[in-house]
């Protein structure tokens, strides 16, 4: 077998302390934030939503750039590998310098474009916010493609250290800005700057090590190779546009869910928050199963990867049994701490316990692509996540919502049939793995 069991708890392990952490310091910037006033958290929030959109086009490229590596390092070509990673970097930075250039050139103009016409105060801050952070793009690109690319090394420890001090230095930048130096808006926007800067320096210089299994040897790596780039893209792009229809799809239920009520609203927004709690370990998972099972198809071993994933899937649903097991039973304190109306309380309970039972299913339907991905089959996960979101999640919640008028609640049975869907498919398709699979 091409992983022991260390090694696959060397590489997972960092994975899902990663994950945990990114969430816990999520909901901390979130309070953080909430300090310097509703007009900045506000025009936050706005640009949030399309940065969280690029970071997931980048994240998407970097996927790419792993799954290449990881077949190379299959395959025992590491030359052909360490090429493969400076060509990664030379196609995020291309990328993240025209989102930033586009961010810097539209400014106000693409936010009112995207968002309509907001009050002035939340405009000029969401203006001023997207202006700093779009400065970030660059590094946050060299900090995602340096982490996947030592995630398909099989050392993810690289990019948990490296991720607990970009996130400990934005908090403590918050917390210096905004209770120390008072400022505004900027004194968010700038330790965000200045953290993805240093993380991305971070990663540059670990990258550059020869004693690394894949390196940056010089510029020799960074010159443009249009074959490499290809089969880079050919991951990178439909797992974009993936990630892409996937956020735009959520935008389009948040705006389904804002017709329903301030109850309905709230109760959303806290169910919604609290569940990601669930998606940790299988995220996490995910990601480890784009090295595992990259460096098995690279190396020609189809059943190990088909192995490793189902031994993978079943961690997860150990897992989710834990988590989902102590959110059920301790429903009413945890949610309890919103403060929440008696009726937004109980709608937000129903949600997590409904959520609960329905994540039967979500492995299936989300980390086990990857597998697909790994293989080369990303066209394949692309088509069936578009058409099964906007056709189930989205066309059902419009069914349930404005319809059959079962109120929030629909919206959590529009994403349930999606989830059954994908499961579906994407189990058929991993029955045939070994015959569909492809190589660099």
């Amino acid at each position: 077998m091409l992983f022991s069991k260390k090694d696959l708890i060397k590489l997972l392990g960092p994975l899902i302390i990663e994950q945990i952490l990114t969430v816990l310091v999520g909901m901390v910037d979130v309070v953080m934030v909430a300090a310097v006033g509703e007009a900045a958290v506000s025009g936050v929030a706005l640009v949030d939503s399309v940065s969280i959109l690029i970071i997931q086009l980048l994240a998407a490229l970097a996927t790419g750039g792993a799954v290449v590596c990881s077949q190379y390092i299959g395959k025992q070509k590491l030359e052909i590998a360490c090429h493969g990673a400076g060509q990664l970097i030379l196609v995020t930075v291309m990328c993240s310098c025209l989102f930033a250039g586009i961010a810097l050139l539209g400014g106000r103009h693409l936010l009112e474009w995207i968002f309509g016409q907001a009050e002035e105060a939340v405009m000029e801050n969401a203006a001023l916010y997207f202006r700093i952070t779009a400065l970030s793009y660059l590094f946050l690109a060299l900090y995602n493609s340096g982490a996947a690319l030592f995630r398909s090394m099989g050392n993810s420890k690289v990019s948990m250290l490296v991720s607990m001090v970009m996130n400990g230095i934005n908090i403590l930048g918050n917390g210096l800005c905004i209770y120390g130096l008072q400022m505004g808006v900027e004194g968010v926007a700038i330790p965000t700057l200045i953290s993805r800067i240093i993380a991305a320096v971070l990663m540059g210089y670990l990258i550059t090590r020869q004693d690394n299994i894949i390196h940056i040897s010089g510029f020799k790596d960074l010159r443009p190779n249009r074959e490499m780039m290809k089969k880079i893209l050919g991951v990178g792009i439909p797992s974009g546009l993936e990630n892409g229809m996937f956020q735009f799809g959520k935008i389009a239920l948040q705006s389904l869910v804002s017709t329903l009520g301030t109850a309905a609203i709230a109760s959303f927004a806290v169910a919604s928050n609290l569940v990601t709690l669930q998606y940790l370990p299988g995220n996490a998972l995910g990601l480890g199963l784009i090295t595992i099972v990259g460096q098995c198809v690279g190396a020609g071993e189809y059943e190990q990867a088909k192995q490793y994933t189902k031994k993978l899937i079943m961690v997860n649903y150990g897992l989710l049994l834990v988590i989902c097991g102590f959110m059920v039973f301790f429903s009413h304190p945890i949610v309890g701490m919103y403060h929440l109306s008696q009726e937004a309380s109980e709608l937000a309970r129903r949600m997590i316990l409904m959520h609960a039972a329905g994540m039967v299913v979500w492995p299936l339907a989300f980390p086990l692509p990857n597998t697909l991905r790994a293989g080369l089959d990303a066209r394949f996960t692309m088509a069936v996540s578009v058409f099964s979101m906007w056709t189930f999640r989205i066309g059902f919640a419009c069914l349930f919502v404005k319809i059959w008028k079962v109120g929030v609640m629909g919206i959590w049975w529009g994403m349930f049939i999606d989830w059954i869907f994908r499961a579906v498919v994407f189990s058929a398709r991993f029955c045939g793995f070994t015959s569909r699979v492809k190589q660099v």
